[in-house]
């Protein structure tokens, strides 16, 4: 059983404050015996119950690209779970301990699923969320992570996959078990992403008859959301680069995106 653990705020008092402004703060919670460090972010001008959007971070953890991500949601009314799925909030800061890390996550989908959910309990428990809607957005291994949940049947109204990768982790997508709407949002010039991932991917979704998006952005590589992968490509000789013209237009049909399955 998942229980709150000292030094979580989930029931916040949206009391009086005299300068409002996007909250974060940190919250840890269990999965099981693992104890995970997260954070909820949230504008406390909003009074209303809102949507909420749990943020899955890069194979990297939770970084200060993660954070932004959280704060962007909170800025267009949603609450934000910045879900730790590493536990303990580790974090990486090369490809061989990152690798490492979002393997073991990603080689047990029922730990994976298992994480995932515990964030999901917490972010319900936060007294701004309307529990009736809630969606997800991931980047690279988050991105993969949430696709897989809208593949295990968590009734998120949608998930956002920012350069993710394609395949399933677990059982593919089935007919009648997806509840989420889908929006995949990736660099054309990806070199993780090959060409025939991508077509089994599609093929996944229409027989299983999911209402996904796919979008392509041209010219822009791999983590193309995160204004440090440009440093981090060439530190580590890997294809990653910042691309604001892709990140630009993806926010903008991810804003679009989520507003419309909330409405529904």
């Amino acid at each position: 059983m998942r229980t709150l653990i000292a030094g979580a705020a989930i029931a916040l008092s949206f009391g009086s404050i005299a300068h409002a402004a996007i909250q974060e703060e940190a919250v840890t919670y269990r999965d099981g015996d693992t104890v995970m460090k997260g954070f909820i972010v949230y504008d406390d001008a909003n009074k209303a119950k809102r949507p909420g959007i749990i943020v899955v971070h890069e194979w990297w953890g939770i970084t200060r690209h993660v954070h932004g991500e959280a704060r962007k949601f909170a800025s267009q009314g949603y609450t934000a779970f910045v879900a730790d799925m590493y536990g303990d909030a580790k974090t990486a800061d090369n490809p061989k301990d990152a690798g490492a890390l979002s393997g073991a996550v990603r080689k047990n989908p029922a730990a994976m699923q298992s994480r995932f959910n515990a964030a999901k309990d917490t972010l319900l428990k936060h007294a701004s969320v309307d529990a009736s809607r809630i969606g997800a957005a991931g980047y690279c291994f988050g991105g993969s992570v949430v696709l897989d949940m809208a593949r295990a049947g968590s009734d998120l109204k949608g998930v956002a996959a920012f350069h993710a990768g394609l395949g399933a982790a677990g059982a593919p997508a089935a007919p009648g078990k997806v509840k989420s709407k889908i929006l995949v949002l990736n660099g054309e010039a990806d070199p993780f992403i090959k060409p025939e991932s991508i077509d089994a991917f599609k093929k996944e979704m229409a027989a299983a008859n999911v209402d996904y998006r796919y979008i392509n952005y041209p010219g822009a590589v791999h983590a193309f959301t995160n204004p440090e992968a440009t440093e981090k490509g060439k530190q580590f000789n890997l294809p990653l680069a910042y691309d604001a013209e892709a990140d630009k237009q993806s926010k903008a049909e991810t804003s679009k995106f989520f507003s419309s399955v909330f409405m529904e």
